[in-house]
C-alpha cells in the first residue's frame, strides 16, 4: 500500500454572497427586535423567509449559491472531449464487480463515490476499484438520511471519519465529495473547505435507483450529452429492469457505446481536473 496523501494548508474560507447576506439579515433582525420590540414579527418574518431560501438552495443539488459546486468538468477537459462517469452508494459485493467488468471491457475509467462504512466492510473490493484504474471519492461515512440537517460538529465528524476510512483503505485521501442525495445545508461548505474537499454534483443523472426502464434511464443520460458532462449512476440500490437484472447493467454498455460513437472519453474526476 502506498503512503497516504495528506492535504496542505488551505486558504481562508469565503462565504458566498447569499451566505453573507443571510448573516447580515440575521444581525439586522436581532438589532431590530432589541431596539424596536414591537417590530419583532417583521424581524421574525424576514428570518423565516431567509431560512426558506437557504433550505430551498440546499435541496437543489446543482445550486452554487451555498458554495462552489462542480456540475461540469473544466474547459481544458472539455476541449479534450472528456466526460466523467460517476457511481454512487457502493461498493456492493454483488453489483460493483459487474460494473467494473463492463467498464473494463470498454476501456473506460470512472469515479466511485463510496459510502465509507460499506467500503470498510468490503476492503478488497474497494482496493480492486482502485487497482483497475478508477478513483474512489467521499460519499459520507454512513449516508444518513438526515445529512442535510447536520450541524458543524456532525458534518465534521462524518466527513472526517469517511476521509480516514477511505484513505486507510486506498492510500489516498479523497479530493471530492458528493452529499447523500445531493442535499446539504449552508454549513457544509466551510467544512469541505477545512478538509480540502470539492463538492461535486452532476450535469445529468438517470434516476437508476427508481427507474426500472433501461431505455428511459439511457435517454435521461444521453439527451444533450456533451464533452464536460458529469453523469451519475449507482453501483448499489439499483432498480431492477424487466429482465430482472439491475438496470445499470443494461444501461451502462449502451451509454459507453454512445460515448464511443460521439468521440467522448470517460475519465476519472482526478484526470479531468488535472488535465
Amino acid at each position: 500500500m502506498s503512503a497516504i496523501v495528506h492535504r496542505g494548508t488551505v486558504s481562508r474560507w469565503r462565504p458566498t454572497l447569499l451566505i453573507q447576506a443571510s448573516i447580515a439579515l440575521h444581525v439586522v433582525a436581532l438589532v431590530l427586535a432589541i431596539l424596536q420590540p414591537h417590530e419583532w414579527t417583521l424581524a421574525l418574518g424576514a428570518v423565516a423567509a431567509n431560512q426558506f431560501v437557504l433550505t430551498a438552495a440546499g435541496l437543489w443539488p446543482r445550486s452554487r449559491v451555498l458554495g462552489p459546486n462542480l456540475v461540469r468538468l473544466p474547459p481544458a477537459s472539455i476541449a479534450q472531449g472528456e466526460v466523467a462517469l460517476t457511481f454512487d452508494d457502493g461498493p456492493d459485493p454483488e453489483l460493483t464487480p459487474r460494473v467494473l467488468e463492463v467498464l473494463e471491457a470498454h476501456g473506460a475509467r470512472a469515479t466511485f463515490f463510496c459510502i465509507a462504512e460499506k467500503a470498510a466492510r468490503h476492503p478488497e473490493l474497494t482496493r480492486e476499484i482502485v487497482r483497475r484504474g478508477h478513483a474512489i471519492e467521499n460519499h459520507s461515512h454512513s449516508h444518513p438520511h438526515t445529512f442535510a440537517f447536520l450541524l458543524l460538529r456532525g458534518l465534521r465528524r462524518d466527513l472526517a471519519n469517511a476521509q480516514a476510512t477511505l484513505a486507510g483503505l486506498t492510500g489516498r485521501s479523497p479530493r471530492f465529495f458528493r452529499a447523500p442525495m445531493g442535499f446539504r445545508n449552508p454549513l457544509l461548505d466551510p467544512v469541505l473547505h477545512e478538509m480540502g474537499l470539492k463538492l461535486v454534483t452532476w450535469t445529468r443523472r438517470g434516476f437508476d435507483t427508481d427507474q426500472g426502464k433501461p431505455a428511459r434511464v439511457a435517454r435521461l443520460l444521453e439527451r444533450g450529452l456533451a464533452a464536460g458532462d458529469i453523469l451519475v449512476l449507482h453501483d448499489s440500490h439499483a432498480a431492477l429492469a424487466p429482465s430482472g437484472q439491475p438496470v445499470v447493467l443494461e444501461v451502462l454498455p449502451r451509454l459507453l457505446e454512445t460515448l464511443r460513437r460521439q468521440g467522448l472519453k470517460p475519465v476519472t474526476l482526478d484526470q479531468a481536473i488535472d488535465s
